[in-house]
């Protein structure tokens, strides 16, 4: 700092006067908040409301210097499997601690990075005082955040601590960037404590630095989701699934997974179309939120389909034409005994789905408009032969009619899917490269400070 220029210097105290201020005014948004959330906790028991405080963290604070990766959610949390197991892998002498958002996450992470790390934590609320808390616990040597939750006190607060904290996997949206740029003093503030941000693409680059965050800490590295380690599925494991779904090897299946309201009508009426040429169709429809299944299994059965939902399945086996996934975890290897899919939250402006589930099973995908959270995915799949946009019901109908009629078409849209999600692959060690440098060494115990 000493040999700064002096402009350099007045321009770093001023963001530091800046972002004290800014700091101070969300720091008391939070405490009157958490004055009004916390006798509410108490009264009512609400456990996940009490984790979410800051309050049910272990007492005894873990080792130190520990790796220390956030999700948000379902999607977030299947992002960071490839990256948990990769820094398991690579650092077998530290403990790894991952932090969820929501219920649906920590589900997720139960299953699919459990057995990699030390702990499985309920990320606080952003006040001062939760955040102190976990970083205190945590003892982190880094702090990798998956795609997006953006904490500004936690953020800060990691500056201040010097430890470093990367951002992998991010994308940011057209609906986003609209409004990064409505807001882009706010944005570079919130930017500007971390030291790295690993973005998809070009384009995602572009945008923040648009916005103002510095070149210098961008860098593209790719979708680390093309390397999660997808298990093929096997004669075995493919006869098995379809004997649980109730399904005859030949009969054709459409699979409609993470749909959002909306799509649901629009799906039920084009299988209704499909099954007057071809009568043994089956369709399974997976809601993106579960808690809405039921009202689309009544929508179902309404339009005259006989309509069982997965939960009923597993109870008692029984013939259906419809068939509606509540159940959470099994739609990725549904995908694989599919012959057509279509992913949802495209045909409604919800910004798209993961295509990459139905692709890496070989199964033609098809999607609406609406992906702007995949723009780039969409893209690549189309070019390569995977998938098909589709912009209405009508398009929708021509293109599962047209796949199903010509088995060849079906085969070869299936093959380029399968290689597109092949094809991409590489980004986790890009990934791995960039954070390596930024995680310190292991000190000895008396290397640290007394507290």
């Amino acid at each position: 700092m000493a040999n700064d220029p002096p402009s350099s210097t007045l321009l770093h105290r001023m963001q530091e006067k800046e972002t004290g201020i800014l700091l101070l005014i969300y720091d008391v948004l939070w405490t009157a908040l958490l004055a009004v959330a916390l006798p509410l906790a108490a009264i009512r028991g609400r456990r996940r409301l009490l984790r979410r405080l800051g309050l049910k963290l272990p007492r005894s604070p873990r080792n130190r210097e520990n790796l220390w990766i956030h999700a948000l959610s379902v999607g977030e949390v299947l992002s960071a499997v490839p990256l948990v197991k990769s820094l398991h892998r690579l650092y077998p002498e530290r403990d790894i601690v991952f932090t969820v958002s929501t219920e649906q996450g920590m589900e997720v992470a139960r299953r699919e990075v459990g057995k990699h790390v030390t702990d499985l934590l309920v990320m606080p609320l952003d006040f001062w005082w939760g955040m102190r808390r976990i970083v205190r616990y945590i003892q982190p040597a880094i702090f990798i955040l998956v795609e997006t939750d953006i904490w500004p006190g936690l953020m800060n607060h990691l500056k201040k601590k010097n430890i470093k904290s990367v951002l992998v996997n991010c994308r940011i949206s057209p609906s986003t960037y609209r409004h990064y740029m409505k807001f882009r003093p706010l944005v570079r503030l919130m930017y500007r404590p971390i030291d790295l941000c690993l973005l998809q693409s070009e384009l995602d680059m572009n945008r923040l630095a648009s916005v103002g965050v510095e070149n210098g800490r961008l860098e593209v590295s790719g979708n680390i989701k093309f390397d999660r380690e997808w298990v093929p599925m096997d004669e075995d494991e493919r006869d098995g699934w379809l004997g649980d779904l109730a399904i005859e090897p030949q009969d054709p299946l459409w699979v409609a997974g993470s749909t959002h309201e909306g799509e649901e009508e629009i799906v039920l009426k084009v299988f209704q179309r499909l099954r007057q040429q071809f009568p043994r169709l089956r369709l399974i429809i997976a809601p993106r939120r579960i808690e809405r299944s039921e009202g689309v299994r009544d929508m179902s059965i309404r339009k005259g389909f006989k309509t069982v939902s997965r939960e009923e399945l597993l109870r008692e086996r029984t013939a259906y034409d419809v068939l509606i996934l509540d159940t959470l975890g099994e739609l990725e290897r549904v995908y694989g005994v599919a012959s057509v899919s279509f992913v949802g939250g495209s045909l409604v402006p919800r910004g798209g789905q993961n295509l990459l589930e139905p692709a890496s099973f070989g199964c033609p995908v098809l999607f609406g408009p609406h992906t702007d959270d995949f723009v780039l995915m969409a893209q690549l799949l189309i070019e390569t032969g995977g998938g098909r946009l589709v912009k209405d019901s009508e398009e929708l109908y021509k293109e599962v009619k047209d796949l199903l009629s010509h088995p060849e078409k079906l085969e070869h849209m299936g093959r380029a899917a399968r290689k597109f999600v092949e094809r991409n692959k590489g980004a986790l060690d890009r990934v791995v490269a960039a954070i390596t440098p930024l995680i310190p060494p292991r000190r000895h115990l008396h290397d640290f400070p007394s507290t």
